[in-house]
Order: C-alpha cells, then structure tokens, then sequence
C-alpha cells in the first residue's frame, strides 16, 4: 500500500468516528436523554455529557493509534504533513531519552539552601495565587449574580470556568515558550492527554462539589490528599518513599482532619455534605493524585521545563472542553451570562489569571520536588486559608483546633529535619567518594 494511500486510510479512521460520535452526542442532548430532574444528581448527568464531549476527539485518535502500531508506520520512512504530525503526536524518539539522561547527569545539583530558598519562593507564589482563587472559586459557584435590569442568577457551568482557566494558561504558556525559541521537543503528545484529561476532571469535581458541600468540608476532603498521592506515586511511577514520608504525610493528614472539624464546627448547620459531595471529594482526590504524578513521571522521564508542561496540558485540555462545551451548546449560553452579568466576567479573568499563574508554580515544584512537596505545600495552604477566614470572620478555635495544628506544624518540622539530614549525609558521602549517585532530596 502506497504512503498517500496510508495516509488516506489513517485520515478515514480519525474523520468517520468523530463525524459519527459527533451527531450521536448532538442526538443525545438534544432529546435530553442525560438530563435529571433532580438537582442532588446534577453532577451525573453533567459529568457523563462531558465525557461524552471528550470522547468524540479522544477516541478516533486512538483507533488511529492502533491502526499506525499495526502497520508500523512509525518505523518507516515518510515525508509530508501527515507524517510529521503523527511522528509527533506519537513517536517515542530514543536519541531524545539519551540526550536526556545524559542532562540528568551533568547538569549542575543545586545545593540544599538554593533549594531551601526556591521552595520558599514557589510556596509564597502558590499561596497568593491560590488562597486569591479560592476566594473567587467559592463566590462563583455560591453566590448570585445582579445584572444591570435588578435580575439574579446563579452561574452553574462548572465545566466553563475550566475552559476559561485553560484557555488563559495555554496562552501564557505558549508566548513563554514562543520568546524563549524553538527546541526539540522530546515527548510523544498523546501522553499529555492523560493527565489532561484527568486534570480536567479533577477541576470539574472541585467546582461541582462545592454545590452539595460547604468550603470547610471541601477543605477537610483535601487534607488527607497525601497518602493517596503517595499511593497513586507507587503505582504510577514506581516511587519508593523512605518510612518518614509515610509517617509525616498520615500525621500531617489527620493533623488537618482535626483543625477542620473543629473550625467547620460553627458552619455545619449551613450547608450539609451530602452523598453526591462526598463523590465528587472523592474523585476530586483521585483524579488530582494521578495527575501530579503522572507528570512527575514525564518530567523525570523527558527532563521537560515547567512552560513545556502547562503548555501542552492546557492545549489538550481546552480542546477537549472546548469541544464538549460546543456540542452541549453550553458554550454559548455561558458566554450570554458573561455579557449579562458583567462582575461575573471580571470574576472570570481574576480566576484565570490566579489560576495560570498557580499552574506555573506548580509545575516548577512538582519538576524540581516531586509530587509529594507540592500535596504538602496545598495542605498548608488549605490550613492558611481557614486561619485566614478565623481572622476575618471570627471563627473560634478550640482545643481540637489547637491539637490539630501542633499534628501540622510538627510533621512539617519533621520532614524538614529529615529532608536536612538525609542531604548531609550525600554531602558527606560526595566528598569521601566522587563516584558517589545523587539522591533525590
């Protein structure tokens, strides 16, 4: 079979399933099959339409998958357009691992207080970013809105605020790697739509949950977010934790779990957590574990900067809800809100720029420190948050209170005092031995 007629067949298996998936999506929400009559499982019947959405891009392209291993294309040679996209979409270029290790080994170790002083430096970056988005997350999704004719609406498109936050990242990503230049980019693009995709649900979970739960118990959901990452890290990347780990990430967990209950003690009258909250917790958790660290995984693996990172997964992820949003014609109504309420648009762009300037702190943290430092940054921050709203609306804080952020502080001193001691002895073992192999900090 000749290329053209390759590529033909390629393009066939990418262009009839989408076309089909396509309408069969637009038949399904126009007759409002996935629709519910009760506001308790919104978030089912939101979530599936969705999925439904992404599904009409990422399952051609995996058909196209396993049709180009079949045939082998990506061992022969070939020219043209075709070619080069699918080469980069998929191809796993072994020069390119080579290379990498081989930056691994003679790039410049920075020592402990550099590292020190950077991860002081991203965590004071995560925490405006993020304690200003959480604010303006919680007004968006609880408050109403006042147009300029005296009407009020809620805003409910969870999936929206995800395409607005992408969108923004994406951009500012991409100029960033636009002023830099051009480089060889080393990993196969396919493997940024799975924490994309993951990404995107964890974002959507956390938006939608704050429907059925109050702040506080999304909080207190959130705070025991570290032994999952440090599970999905085993199962993911093979990670291997040292016995401290586990025992600063579980008390530093239930440490949090204690402040939070006593703090939410004065709110739990406003708003129960109801089964479909606890779900979506639930997933949140999962979702976001797997994709700190399956991006940990590609940083260790392809030696990507940061921009490279929030620049791909955010391309994968507005595309994927951007093409959802189009389908269930959501994407309209959203923007005719927008044009309607103008606060809420204001609310809009501040919620995305905390959010891509967030991203870039993240990913400079899970590259440099691993999935497991930026979980405990998050914590912290969560901790911070509640102080903060202690401070301003004159929550009191009990003995349980109290206990629990001596669990916090002291887990954190620990993993610290470990983290030092683990770095001398390297330093001394570097210096009696030049041969010596690098440790992970």
């Amino acid at each position: 079979m000749s290329r053209i007629s390759v590529n033909g067949v390629i393009f066939f298996i990418i262009l009839v399933p989408f076309l089909a998936l396509h309408f069969l999506n637009k038949i399904i929400i126009s007759t409002k099959i996935l629709y519910s009559t009760s506001s308790d499982f919104d978030w089912i019947f939101n979530g599936s339409r969705n999925l439904l959405g992404y599904s009409t891009l990422i399952i051609p392209c995996y058909l196209a998958y396993l049709y180009i291993q079949k045939i082998d294309y990506l061992d022969k040679p070939s020219s043209g357009f075709m070619a080069t996209i699918l080469k980069w979409c998929f191809l796993e270029n072994n020069m390119s691992l080579i290379s990498t290790n081989h930056l691994k080994v003679t790039s410049r170790k920075k020592t402990y207080w550099q590292r020190v002083l950077l991860l002081i430096f991203y965590f004071m970056g995560l925490q405006a970013s993020y304690l200003m988005w959480g604010i303006i997350q919680e007004k968006v999704m609880t408050q109403v809105y006042h147009s300029n004719e005296g009407k009020v609406e809620y805003f409910g498109d969870s999936q929206f605020l995800v395409f607005v936050n992408r969108v923004l990242a994406f951009v500012v990503s991409g100029l960033i790697l636009m002023c830099r230049g051009t480089q060889k980019h080393k990993c196969p693009l396919y493997k940024y739509i799975f924490c994309s995709l993951s990404n995107i649900m964890s974002s959507w979970c956390q938006y939608e949950a704050l429907k059925y739960v109050s702040f506080p118990n999304q909080v207190l959901a959130k705070a025991g977010k570290t032994v999952p990452v440090m599970l999905m890290g085993k199962l993911v990347s093979k990670t291997q934790y040292k016995y401290y780990e586990y025992i600063t990430s579980i008390t530093l967990s239930i440490g949090m779990l204690l402040f939070m209950v006593d703090v939410g003690n004065d709110r739990a009258k406003s708003v129960g957590t109801t089964v479909s909250g606890a779900i979506l917790l639930v997933s949140y958790v999962t979702f976001d574990s797997f994709t700190s660290n399956w991006q940990s995984a590609l940083f260790k693996t392809y030696t990507l900067s940061p921009i490279e990172m929030m620049c791909y997964v955010n391309f994968f992820s507005f595309i994927l809800t951007g093409t959802s949003l189009i389908q269930q014609s959501s994407f309209y109504s959203s923007l005719a809100f927008i044009i309607k309420y103008p606060t809420f648009s204001l609310d809009c762009l501040i919620l995305s720029i905390c959010s891509a300037f967030g991203q870039l702190f993240i990913f400079c943290t899970i590259s440099e420190f691993g999935p497991l430092i930026f979980v405990i940054i998050s914590i912290i921050r969560q901790c911070l948050s509640v102080l903060l709203s202690c401070i301003l609306y004159n929550h009191e804080i009990h003995a349980l209170g109290v206990v629990g952020l001596s669990f916090v502080f002291w887990s954190v001193f620990l993993r610290s005092y470990c983290s030092y001691r683990k770095e001398q002895k390297r330093l001394s073992r570097l210096k009696t031995n030049t041969c010596g192999e690098d440790q992970k900090f």
